[in-house]
């Protein structure tokens, strides 16, 4: 039996046991035995023994699209139909009853209770008190994050004309006062410089913002060499992942830092070396 054979086994397996009411922790018990009997035998004694103890029916109704075990279950339990036959004698449908709380049953979890304090969490309290402690940014300090439009939710969405028309949605979100002290006008460049790249785009003047933060919307930047949208291209934006520094590392998760980024601001026009932190 090859190991396609065996997972389509064993996910058979694990549908019989859910319908049959054995808990996750049993099943799984099960499904290990199961594995080295089928790859020793090509059968699986526990997988014939739940055949001849379920419905015949039930069985095929695992095959309508969207009806799980559980689901199966629940209709045979509550409304005693053991086949399709059954479902198709209720033409205007079944009722399953109000909803039934299912925890802690349904939990995976070793202990059985929804573990919110897991340890790499709980370890990484006292950094996240610290930077808390620190405050937002200081005075003249910048720091970047996303943002996502209506209109642009995913990148694709940029390559059709009915969603990219109207005002340039892929700008600069600056606070007034930022804006002010760094000379920044709204609807003109200005570059944004991390420690690793740098970009250009529109200033957009707002106060929706907070003073010393500037927020570009992810998934632009259509311009690079072989994309192929055409629509796309010709409103191009920037793209905001060439200014994600490698050097910054989300502790406890070990992701790249996307929002909080640490950047400059300054008009394009402005002579070199004039930008402001």
């Amino acid at each position: 039996m090859d190991k396609h054979a065996v997972r389509r086994t064993l996910d058979q397996l694990a549908a019989f046991l859910e319908l049959k009411g054995e808990s996750a922790f049993r099943a799984r018990a099960v499904q290990h035995a199961a594995r080295s009997e089928l790859l020793a035998t090509g059968r699986s004694s526990a997988l014939d023994e739940l055949r001849e103890q379920l419905p015949p029916g039930l069985a095929e109704m695992l095959r309508i699209p969207g009806l799980g075990a559980a689901k199966v279950r629940q209709i045979h339990d509550s409304l005693a139909i053991e086949s399709l036959a059954d479902l198709e004698a209720a033409p205007h449908g079944v009722d399953l009853g109000p909803l039934r709380p299912r925890l802690p049953e349904a939990l995976r979890t070793p202990s059985g209770r929804i573990e919110l304090a897991a340890a790499a969490f709980v370890e990484d309290v006292p950094r996240l008190r610290a930077a808390l402690a620190a405050g937002p940014p200081g005075e003249g300090e910048l720091v970047l994050v996303g943002r996502r439009d209506l209109r642009s939710n995913n990148s694709w969405m940029h390559n059709l004309p009915l969603l990219v028309r109207g005002p340039e949605r892929c700008t600069l979100h600056v606070h007034p006062a930022d804006a002010a002290r760094l000379g920044l006008a709204d609807g003109e460049p200005a570059s944004v410089r991390s420690r690793v790249g740098a970009i250009e785009l529109p200033v957009e003047v707002t106060d929706a913002i907070m003073p010393g933060v500037v927020s570009i919307p992810h998934g632009w930047g259509h311009d690079l060499p072989g994309v192929q949208l055409g629509v796309a291209r010709e409103h191009a934006g920037a793209n905001s992942n060439v200014l994600a520094d490698e050097e910054l590392v989300d502790a406890p998760s070990g992701n790249a830092v996307l929002n909080g980024i640490p950047v400059e601001l300054a008009p394009v026009a402005a002579p070199a070396g004039a930008a402001v932190a």
